[in-house]
């Protein structure tokens, strides 16, 4: 099975709470660029959601993309959760390929947990593919990274 973890694009700056905040217009692009990377090269067989606002737009630009794939919200990935919990739950999902849209640092953690390696930071927009047989610690490899246009 196939997981990929997605960081949301650039959100505006930090002047409506962190779970209001929008994807700037350049956000949308880099969204945008990294849904056609993904849907032109893996079939996903459910989406899995952080409940902000910005995860929720760049997950619309992987729907614009590929169609009749179901979303579910997982409350316990937005950015300051435990990324322990959120992978016991992403665990309970039975699929072939999952994509997970959410934030840092918690993404950069559950990309630690599943490979065993020591966390690294994602770009905005960046999205990682992770092999295994089950969603579980220590049990994947990357097989597959794309990164779009990032901001100067």
């Amino acid at each position: 099975m196939k997981i990929i973890l997605m960081r949301h694009g650039q959100a505006e700056d930090e002047t409506r709470p962190d779970s209001a905040r929008e994807l700037t217009d350049f956000g949308q692009q880099q969204a945008a660029q990294t849904a056609a990377y993904i849907s032109t090269s893996y079939t996903p067989d459910i989406f899995i959601v952080s409940p902000y606002v910005r995860a929720q737009q760049t997950l619309a630009q992987l729907q614009l993309q590929t169609h009749n794939v179901p979303v579910k919200v997982q409350n316990n990935i937005t950015p300051s959760d435990d990324a322990r919990t959120a992978l016991a739950e992403l665990a309970t999902i039975e699929a072939e390929c999952v994509i997970v849209v959410c934030h840092m640092s918690i993404i950069a953690y559950l990309a630690s947990l599943l490979t065993g390696d020591t966390p690294e930071s994602y770009a905005l927009a960046e999205a990682r593919v992770f092999e295994m047989e089950f969603i579980m610690a220590g049990m994947a490899r990357e097989i597959d990274r794309f990164v779009p246009q990032q901001p100067y």
